[in-house]
């Protein structure tokens, strides 16, 4: 049982009353009165929140949350009470979004009807972290229209809710893949994706045919030329390559450069599967981690998200040169390989060049990295004093550095892309379906 405030105002008016009394000696009777009308209208309160047991409340909520994105949670409370109560709802939240300067949901006041009625409560949860976080009890207290105690009820029981990359915008995703691939009748699009080709059909040999596709068992055994028929290959390879070293641990609104990556990969590679592309992933830092194999099998996509839920980094300095190795080890046909990490300058890149180098002579690379918004937001602001000014050219350097890395890229004849961690989903995919599409 909790006292409530209208308890104590109550209360304390009546002390005031009974200490009048002292020089008004009717006013000494009537708090006397007061306080035992305030204790009978006490234990009537009691009495009506405590004959029985008539609040219950559930939390509806999915079972795994995206990252990144606002989750909804709906909070059903249900009253038996034949008479009105205001409840106070608080759900006890996951540690990760509660905050010290108190409750992290409270909604008060909710009017629930006379009989049998429900209150649905919704409200939206967006993590910033992959992992598992835990729910604790609902709380609810109710109050009659009396409002001098009020009723805890411990409802709804603990649960734990996995934190996945953010997944709940694939579908929106994959449509601006088709509208932005849609082609003018009459005009036929001749893919030729990597450099290989792959085997249709045998038929007749007709004039003018290369004589290198004579099939000779076939023209045996039928004591006619035959050819082989060969298409471009009808789908390639696309690796995500994640780097998980300390450059990727910058934040920015809440999560980490490395969960904008985890989730543009996610979300590129759903993209390359409905485009008849086949998908893999590949993680480093210090050394190669995680390799998963391309495909565009059924429930590949529940195998890569898996996999990128699991994934952490130890703070170790990236070495690309395991990297460059990893590769010529798993991958023996070309690919599409976009890279996810972050060079800092100029000379971050020099460090790495030899190797993406090496990596670009048999795979088609596209590196992409961050513009740091924050730095960039400050150079847009206006310099009131000489030190900002100072500030300012100092910023402007590294903004442009980052520019000199991009062009650098280029220059070696690697692919490029430099966006801000909120813009990193939909630029990356339009990159590859610009790539793609040559």
């Amino acid at each position: 049982m909790y006292l409530k405030r209208r308890f104590y105002i109550l209360l304390l008016a009546v002390a005031l009353i009974a200490g009048l009394g002292y020089a008004y000696a009717p006013l000494y009777t009537a708090g006397r009165l007061l306080t035992l009308l305030l204790l009978l209208a006490t234990v009537a309160d009691v009495a009506l929140l405590w004959h029985k047991k008539a609040i219950t409340a559930e939390r509806h909520l999915s079972p795994r949350f995206s990252n990144g994105d606002d989750n909804p949670v709906t909070i059903s409370v249900e009253s038996t009470y034949p008479f009105p109560v205001s409840v106070e709802v608080i759900d006890e939240l996951p540690s990760q979004f509660q905050r010290r300067t108190g409750t992290s949901l409270s909604i008060v006041n909710s009017q629930l009807s006379i009989l049998n009625s429900q209150l649905s409560i919704p409200y939206v949860l967006r993590p910033t972290r992959r992992g598992v976080y835990s729910f604790g009890h609902v709380l609810v207290f109710a109050s009659t229209h009396l409002g001098l105690v009020e009723r805890r009820y411990r409802c709804a029981s603990p649960c734990d809710v996995c934190v996945y990359p953010s997944f709940q915008k694939l579908h929106q995703y994959e449509l601006m893949a088709i509208s932005q691939n849609l082609q003018q009748p009459g005009i036929k699009r001749i893919r030729r994706i990597g450099r290989n080709t792959e085997f249709e059909h045998i038929r007749d040999y007709l004039r003018g045919d290369d004589y290198r596709t004579v099939n000779w068992r076939a023209t045996a055994r039928l004591s006619r030329p035959m050819v082989n028929v060969y298409q471009d290959e009808r789908s390639q390879q696309v690796f995500c390559i994640v780097d998980k070293g300390r450059v990727m641990q910058q934040a920015f609104e809440g999560m980490t450069l490395l969960d904008y990556a985890i989730n543009a990969s996610l979300a590129l590679s759903y993209v390359a599967m409905r485009k008849e592309d086949r998908a893999g992933l590949i993680t480093f830092n210090d050394n190669l981690e995680t390799f998963v194999a391309a495909d565009r099998r059924s429930g590949h996509i529940n195998k890569l998200m898996e996999t990128l839920y699991a994934e952490q980094t130890n703070f170790e300095e990236t070495d690309f040169s395991a990297l460059s190795v990893g590769i010529g080890r798993h991958i023996s046909k070309h690919s599409l390989l976009i890279l996810f990490t972050n060079f800092m300058g100029l000379v971050s890149l020099q460090r790495q060049l030899p190797f993406l180098l090496q990596i670009a002579r048999r795979h088609r690379l596209l590196v992409v990295f961050f513009n740091d918004v924050e730095l960039q937001q400050f150079v847009d602001s206006p310099a009131a004093t000489a030190e900002q000014r100072c500030q300012h050219e100092v910023a402007e350097k590294f903004v442009a550095e980052k520019q000199l890395v991009s062009a650098t890229l280029r220059q070696y004849g690697i692919l490029s892309l430099l966006t801000s961690p909120q813009e990193l989903t939909v630029d990356v995919i339009n990159r590859y379906l610009a790539v793609r599409a040559f």
